[in-house]
């Protein structure tokens, strides 16, 4: 029966968080905290690209209200800040997890 090495690489960690948000939680072991993460992620991404698609309607004219605009930009700076800061979380926090164990 192979033993778990319960030793995480605080490199290998950075870069699973690096590629997806989460993942290095997860290979650090802790399951609830990067699907958490995942999900966070998940909904900064929607709040994102409903941002994008407001704005590309004001573009392309079909959005007739000014303030169509300012929400579209609102909810893509929002969403913009939302990944990044969730991003920089997730690959700092599973460095220093795994730094601990």
């Amino acid at each position: 029966m192979p033993q778990h090495n319960s030793v995480s690489n605080p490199g290998v960690a950075a870069v699973l968080s690096f590629v997806f948000n989460g993942l290095g939680q997860i290979y650090n072991g802790q399951i609830t905290k990067g699907l958490i993460i995942i999900f966070l992620s998940f909904v900064s991404l929607l709040i994102f690209i409903a941002g994008s698609i407001i704005i590309g309607w004001w573009l392309l004219g079909k959005a007739l209200f000014g303030k169509l605009l300012i929400l579209g930009i609102t909810l893509f700076l929002a969403g913009l800040l939302l990944i990044c800061c969730i991003a920089l979380y997730s690959i700092f926090d599973a460095y220093q997890v795994a730094s601990r164990k």
